[in-house]
């Protein structure tokens, strides 16, 4: 039934890839693991970015394990973007969603990198800021859902950036 009706779908259930140069680079759905100062990077994955294996830890916040995964998820974070606050810092950075594998974060987490990037790719504030605006996705007639910003796409569009 659902293999049934997945057929009916553009990529007939396999997917739909994200090409560059005819050359296959990812998938709209399945987030990746950008860890270079000078991409942006997406929420951790609970399940290794493997998009076969994907699924949520099942830990909670009372969870010891968790809570060190989190802290250290927000001390990398951290390191590499050192003119940002803790208190500044979207969940999204630091926990993985329920599928593990969240191709998109918040607008807030990705204007929050934007010192980062601009400083490791010598380009103006402005033109990522910019970048990061273009390619925001609103919610369905501004009223179901959240805004997001899909990672890979928008670090296609960066490297793509003159």
């Amino acid at each position: 039934m659902i293999w049934s009706i997945a057929q009916t779908t553009a990529s007939k259930g396999n997917g739909e890839t994200i090409s560059v140069n005819n050359k296959v680079v990812g998938y709209i759905l399945e987030g990746q693991n950008f860890s270079q100062d000078k991409y942006f990077h997406g929420r951790p994955s609970a399940a290794g970015y493997n998009g076969t294996a994907g699924s949520g830890s099942n830990k909670g916040p009372s969870n010891a394990d968790y809570l060190k995964s989190v802290q250290s998820n927000v001390d990398s974070f951290l390191a590499h973007n050192p003119s940002v606050k803790k208190s500044e810092m979207a969940s999204d950075l630091v926990t993985s969603s329920g599928s593990g594998l969240d191709p998109d974060i918040s607008p807030q987490s990705a204007f929050i990198q934007v010192n980062r990037i601009a400083a490791a790719r010598n380009i103006s504030q402005i033109k990522i800021k910019q970048l990061v605006e273009n390619n925001i996705q609103h919610p369905l007639l501004n009223l179901f859902g959240t805004s997001k910003v899909n990672v890979l796409k928008l670090n296609i569009a960066l490297d793509n950036l003159k």
